[in-house]
């Protein structure tokens, strides 16, 4: 996989924070903290949900996705970035280029339409609740799950089966901190006007499609809790709403911004911004907002920390 048939091996050399160099340690260790705490963070919802049957229900499943999710999309990300801060050449080689853009597109992709089934079954369990556990039921899931999973692949696999047919320089200065289409098109040698077409169109078909339909659900969702006659039901709820819709506008937002307008108008700075809310940031932010202010999850938290306690003697 070195890339497009050329003779000359391909590197990229990152200068995502090279224009800081005083701040590399501070960086290093920030990625570091945000990694770890993504990871502890995802790794115990899903240790959670999984030792608890009474958590075994669609919501929960579709979390345990997300949290996989997550951990997929910061652990090919992050350890990479933190490779490049602490290289001199900041290269890496075309190879491992193209694996993290795979993988990482693949997982961008898949949260994004999992997002939108997760408001979808909070939209049946809160405005169609009588029916609830027919249509969401186990065979249901697993095929929703199983459709954005294949879903996003086939989109990873199309945008880099195209990255591969571009034709790059030997030595390519990568203005970002890790591998993402949009950079990667900048730097091509060749036409890039297929890819910008399906790009844009794969954006409008999952990106743009799945949050409309979010905020569809969310609207509903918010018709009926105004219904509810209790202050303190109704002020949780809107809560509960308030927080999940913060995090999937950033989500989509970014993603959006970052694969649409920047391929028009290129701003190197802010697109590194919105990279990292969407890659960095939201993956921190799910277990938070998704799980752990929820009482049943601090339940079943509590719960499975008193069955690891070594009895006395």
């Amino acid at each position: 996989m070195e890339g497009n048939n050329q003779s000359l091996p391909i590197m990229f050399y990152m200068i995502g924070f090279s224009n800081h160099p005083d701040l590399q340690l501070l960086f290093f260790a920030l990625f570091l903290i945000i990694y770890v705490a993504a990871l502890l963070g995802n790794s115990l919802i899903t240790t959670i949900i999984a030792n608890d049957s009474r958590l075994h229900t669609p919501m929960y499943f579709f979390l345990i996705n997300l949290s996989i999710l997550d951990i997929c999309c910061t652990t090919f990300a992050i350890p990479m970035v933190l490779q490049i801060l602490l290289s001199t050449d900041k290269a890496i080689s075309f190879s491992e280029c193209i694996i993290q853009l795979c993988i990482f597109t693949s997982a961008l992709s898949t949260e994004l339409m999992l997002l939108m089934v997760m408001g979808l079954d909070r939209y049946v369990a809160i405005c169609i609740p009588l029916h609830y556990s027919t249509i969401m039921s186990k065979r249901t899931c697993i095929l929703l799950a199983a459709v954005v999973w294949i879903v996003g692949f086939i989109n990873s696999f199309l945008q880099t089966e195209l990255i591969l047919k571009l034709t790059f320089c030997q030595h390519n200065i990568l203005d970002h901190f890790f591998c993402e289409i949009p950079s990667l098109l900048n730097l091509a040698c060749s036409d890039t006007f297929i890819n910008n077409v399906v790009v844009i169109g794969a954006d409008i078909l999952i990106s743009m499609s799945c949050f409309l339909l979010t905020v569809i659900s969310y609207t509903y969702i918010i018709s009926a809790i105004l219904k509810i006659r209790s202050a303190d039901k109704k002020k949780k709820a809107f809560s509960t709403c308030a927080s999940h819709l913060t995090v999937v506008t950033l989500y989509y937002g970014g993603v959006i911004y970052t694969y649409v307008k920047s391929t028009f108008n290129n701003n190197p700075e802010t697109d590194k911004v919105m990279s990292a809310v969407y890659a960095f940031i939201s993956p921190v932010l799910n277990p938070i907002i998704y799980s752990l202010r929820n009482k049943e999850v601090i339940d079943a938290f509590k719960k499975l920390l008193e069955r690891s306690k070594i009895p006395k003697r």
